[in-house]
């Protein structure tokens, strides 16, 4: 190969390596290139940790010894930093060094080499040690080939290998520091929306694994989709980046909760604080009335009569506040009790103020109108959030993810009432995802788990509505029972 080829070999290679997207197969792909082009018999590649060399990736062809491919641990001592080390000396002096003939040399400390010879009746002869330096000159790390051949007799390296391979090496460094600057963002994002879904989790005891729950569901029915599509069943396919950036997205889905009062994200009965106002009131009544009857002003019967109804009154409330649905006997009590006052001739004092009477004439949840336009108000608040962090690139989808998990496909959802065709797959699995953990969660107090098949009846039933989408629905049950 003339210096014309090489060149345009080391071009075809720095465009090889620079699309290369793992680490480990980056630094395989160098070793085998530099093997291939110098036309050596053994290579190792050492990397830069803790200011020592580690053994990254070791070739011997004519022993068949290939160690370090697939990311495999390499079991030997890291190489210290020491000038008398000929790898270590090219990693401090940031220079290729080239050998002819190991056993004549007095540059360097060999004892190394000539050992392992010894030991394995390998001729170490020829070397090329190359460091690893990236755009800054940084050395990440270490380049040893050994025993160039030609026509099956060991030569000496050239020159011309020499600042090839450099361009190689350097060429290689610099794509491993912007792999490794990438990932180091990509840990950043990851320990960025770990720490905020740690932080809405804690915020309320009624949100305990939430986040979590439904991030596992979310890859569980990725992992599923791929499976499918694996048999032509679907036309969509979840890569590693992809399926990173919808964990992300169920990471932050309810990250706008921050901001919600906790007097609405952790009221687990219809009154919530408001029953011992209204005990006390009761409590205060019944003790207007014994005064009443004490003087007379009515009789033992009326008496009686109005401490039995405050009784009845206060065990119906107690009933009302934490049952699931109000029927309508409940209904009409609550619109009874709301029309009795106490009075005399200083006072007018109504048995229920409005605010508890509304409270109490929800018929589902524990939630008013109001307080449900407040908690509904988090996933516009999540995508505020998340706009005012700059997310870009790859990860710029993540807003519109996280921030539709509650709108339908038939545009009955919100906060915007987007329809089938506006909503990404992401977005509808973590609608789906999000629907069945709120349904089967147990750290809920003002409701009871939701058995798993029941659940899945509810979302079916809500395909069927045209809410969400049959077909994730059925594949999300299905990844679920045989699980």
């Amino acid at each position: 190969m003339n210096k014309d080829q090489y060149l345009e070999r080391i071009l075809e290679i720095g465009i090889e390596l620079t699309s290369e997207k793992n680490n480990n197969k980056l630094l395989e792909k160098m070793i085998n290139e530099a093997v291939a082009i110098t036309n050596c018999d053994a290579a190792t590649l050492y990397l830069l940790k803790n200011n020592e060399l580690a053994f990254k990736i070791m070739i011997t062809k004519s022993q068949n010894v290939y160690k370090g491919f697939d990311d495999e641990n390499i079991n030997l001592p890291n190489v210290e930093m020491k000038e008398e080390n000929v790898c270590s000396y090219c990693a401090i002096k940031k220079t290729f060094v080239n050998i002819n003939n190991v056993y004549s040399s007095n540059q360097f400390d060999f004892s190394g080499p000539k050992k392992y010879d010894a030991l394995t009746g390998y001729h170490t002869k020829s070397m090329l040690v190359i460091p690893m330096c990236d755009s800054k000159d940084n050395v990440i790390g270490v380049l040893q080939l050994i025993n160039k051949m030609e026509n099956g007799k060991i030569v000496p390296f050239s020159n011309d290998d020499g600042l090839i391979l450099r361009s190689l090496g350097s060429m290689a460094a610099i794509a491993i520091t912007n792999m490794l600057y990438l990932e180091e963002i990509k840990n950043q994002m990851e320990s960025f929306v770990a720490s905020f879904a740690k932080a809405i989790d804690k915020r309320t005891p009624y949100n305990a694994t939430h986040t979590r729950k439904v991030t596992e569901y979310a890859v569980i029915l990725s992992n599923k989709i791929n499976e499918e599509y694996e048999k032509n069943n679907f036309n969509e396919y979840f890569d590693q980046e992809r399926q990173e950036i919808l964990k992300l997205s169920a990471g932050l889905h309810d990250i706008g909760k921050m901001i919600v009062p906790l007097t609405v994200m952790n009221k687990e009965t219809r009154l919530s604080s408001k029953l011992e106002k209204i005990e006390a009131r009761i409590k205060y009544i019944k003790s207007l009335y014994e005064i009443d009857y004490l003087k007379n002003n009515i009789s033992n019967e009326a008496y009686c009569h109005k401490i039995n109804e405050l009784d009845n009154m206060l065990l119906d409330i107690n009933k009302i506040n934490t049952i699931g649905f109000l029927n309508d006997e409940y209904k009409e009590k609550v619109k009874y009790y709301d029309s009795l006052y106490y009075t005399n001739d200083t006072n007018n004092i109504k048995y229920l103020e409005s605010d508890e009477v509304k409270d109490l004439l929800v018929i589902k949840g524990t939630l008013t109108n109001e307080e449900r336009q407040i908690m509904e108000s988090h996933v516009k608040y999540t995508k505020e959030i998340l706009e005012q962090v700059h997310l870009s690139g790859k990860y710029k989808n993540i807003i519109q993810f996280a921030s539709q998990h509650h709108e339908y496909l038939d545009g009955s959802g919100y906060p915007l009432g987007l329809k089938k065709e506006d909503l990404a797959l992401e977005s509808r699995i973590l609608t789906i995802v999000d629907i069945y953990d709120a349904l089967t969660c147990t750290d809920r107090p003002y409701k009871k788990p939701i058995p798993v098949e029941k659940a899945f009846s509810i979302l079916e039933a809500m395909a069927n509505e045209g809410k969400l989408d049959l077909e994730l629905v059925l594949l999300f049950k299905d990844a679920i029972l045989n699980n």
